[in-house]
């Protein structure tokens, strides 16, 4: 009897979730009405403010609401792997269908990025070919219509693997890409950053920046909030900085590109040359000479170093973003690297009484470019012609929904989302037709979108972006800080905590240059070379997390060493 109460009990308790759970709200759908399904890294807020405006702007204009069923499984990174294999494992299963054998190397071949076409087998070139012209979902399909959110570089990769594809014929309408006075109100990119692509389109802006929880950073001994990347790797915020884990967000990978670009500025500008220098060279390589070589090259590896004692002090690495604005705001992290729009929504959330903020957030001068969330229509789309419909309302009437204030026309109805949208004529403008835009809209702002540390068009000046520098290293600075900072974290903040302990960088630099030490052989240039290509990733990271562990170990031994030679031990 006493056994049967027990389960009872149990059942309830896993019930009462189900029983209590709000249902999904839908407005006036009823079934047979249009529906869409979008997977995302977005939060809650964002999914439920665009999914219940989207459906109401649809049944204004088509007459019917839509009911938006969104897909939620984890990161960008996440969701481009997952995109990938479904795709794959859709077309096989229609191959086969259609009594064809599958060849061997086929899948690898179906969305391989950089596919070397020049010597491949025919049935392989013919596999490709076929993917790569079939957009439609009786033949093959994931189930999903749209990609909204994240960056562009997996973005990038979902077009450039096939996954994802053009909307409209000829490109983005101009219905949506200009104003009425002729101007363009969606820009390609800014100062080197791509905000959108043949198959991808930029939705709202964002720059990366740090968050610091006012209270605990004076506890730390710490009197102004940090402002500056190198801040974070004060030996103070030891086992106090919230991270996210770079081969789960590729948002973050971008804050970590963000560091080690601003390195590799640095450094050059160090060595004489001048941003008209950069220009030139970047323009024609063969005028640059070998001293501008070195110090991108040094100015790399000095990020790489930067990022490692930013390691050294975190007190985790999350799978969540979004989850280390919300420790910093709580006090669980000191500080902590974000996205904007996290840090200001948790900043504006976690007021005193008086309504001061207790936690702030700010983007590095020069230490961030602007870059975009984009929206992307996936291959074999079972319900296309709304998906289409949704990216054209959030390139048009949907921009309004990222900054404006909950209840306001046109604006959210419960979260204020205070994000950046990309629209070009909701900021301050000399073309008159858009400064229109703007001062009929800046009211309705969360944000002043004319502030100079917020505008995103400002900001994008200050930084100038080349992606040669770091772009086409992005999957490999993720894969290293993985090793170095990750795989191998236990050691490094070890051996960090000893040299602190010992007095700290100065008081034992053969323990810093052990902890500092690169593996072998590797500087900017090898790095873009095949030893560091897909194919071998397994290797290299197995070869640095042994090197990094065996040089974390050793500078732990130097500083224990030299604190217990000190006369003072």
């Amino acid at each position: 009897m006493k056994s049967l109460a027990v389960l009872c009990s149990a059942l309830l308790v896993l019930a009462l979730p189900f029983v209590f759970r709000r249902p999904a709200p839908e407005g006036s759908w009823k079934k047979g009405d249009p529906e869409l399904v979008i997977i995302s890294p977005h939060s809650e807020a964002i999914r439920y403010e665009f999914g219940r405006a989207f459906s109401e702007w649809h049944e204004d204009l088509y007459g019917k609401p839509v009911r938006v069923e969104w897909r939620v499984i984890g990161g960008t990174s996440e969701i481009t792997r997952y995109l990938k294999s479904e795709s794959q494992h859709a077309f096989k299963a229609w191959w086969k269908r259609n009594g064809a054998e599958w060849p061997s190397g086929g899948t690898r071949a179906l969305t391989q990025a950089y596919f070397d076409a020049e010597g491949a087998e025919p049935e392989l070139l013919e596999l490709r070919k076929l993917f790569r012209e079939t957009d439609d979902a009786s033949a093959f399909s994931t189930g999903i219509d749209l990609f909204f959110g994240g960056g562009t570089y997996d973005h990038g990769n979902a077009w450039k693997q096939g996954i994802s594809v053009i909307p409209w014929e000829g490109g983005l309408p101009d219905r949506l890409r200009l104003s009425s006075g002729g101007r363009e109100l969606l820009p390609v990119g800014l100062s080197g950053e791509r905000w959108r692509g043949e198959g991808y389109y930029g939705t709202a802006l964002s720059t990366f920046g740090i968050v610091a929880n006012l209270d605990r950073i004076q506890d730390l001994g710490v009197e102004e909030a940090p402002d500056h990347w190198r801040d974070l790797s004060d030996p103070r915020y030891r086992g106090q900085l919230g991270l996210a884990d770079p081969t789960k967000s590729g948002s973050m990978t971008k804050a970590f590109e963000m560091m080690i670009h601003q390195q590799c500025s640095e450094a050059v500008a160090a060595a004489g040359f001048s941003q008209e220098d950069v220009d030139r060279f970047e323009a024609n390589l063969e005028l640059a000479p070998q001293a501008y070589h070195d110090a991108l090259s040094q100015g790399w590896i000095e990020g790489l170093r930067l990022v490692r004692l930013i390691g050294a002090n975190a007190r985790y690495f999350t799978d969540s973003a979004s989850k280390v604005a919300i420790d910093v705001s709580t006090g669980n992290a000191a500080v902590g690297l974000a996205i904007d729009f996290y840090g200001r929504y948790q900043a504006e959330h976690q007021r005193d009484p008086s309504g001061q903020e207790r936690m702030s957030y700010v983007t590095p001068q020069g230490g961030s470019s602007v870059s975009a969330d984009p929206i992307s229509l996936l291959r074999g789309a079972p319900n296309r012609s709304i998906a289409v419909r949704f990216i054209e309302y959030s390139l048009g009437e949907g921009q309004r929904l990222w900054n404006f204030a909950p209840g306001t026309p046109g604006g959210p109805e419960r979260y204020a989302l205070r994000r950046l949208p990309l629209r070009r004529d909701l900021y301050p403008s000399e073309d008159p037709v858009m400064r229109l835009v703007f001062e009929e809209t800046a009211a309705s702002n969360v944000d002043d979108l004319s502030h100079p540390r917020i505008n995103p068009y400002v900001l994008a000046e200050e930084f100038s972006y080349r992606g040669r520098w770091t772009g086409r290293l992005f999957r490999f600075h993720r894969h290293f800080i993985r090793a170095s900072c990750m795989d191998a974290g236990e050691e490094l903040r070890a051996a960090w905590a000893a040299i602190q302990e010992a007095g700290g960088a100065e008081a034992v630099p053969e323990a810093m240059d052990a902890l500092m030490a690169m593996p072998p052989g590797l500087d900017w240039k090898a790095a873009h070379g095949p030893a560091y290509g897909r194919e071998h990733r397994m290797s290299y990271m197995r070869d640095w997390v042994i090197f990094f562990r065996a040089q974390y170990r050793k500078a732990q031994k130097l500083a224990e060493a030299a604190m217990e030679a000190s006369p003072n031990a």
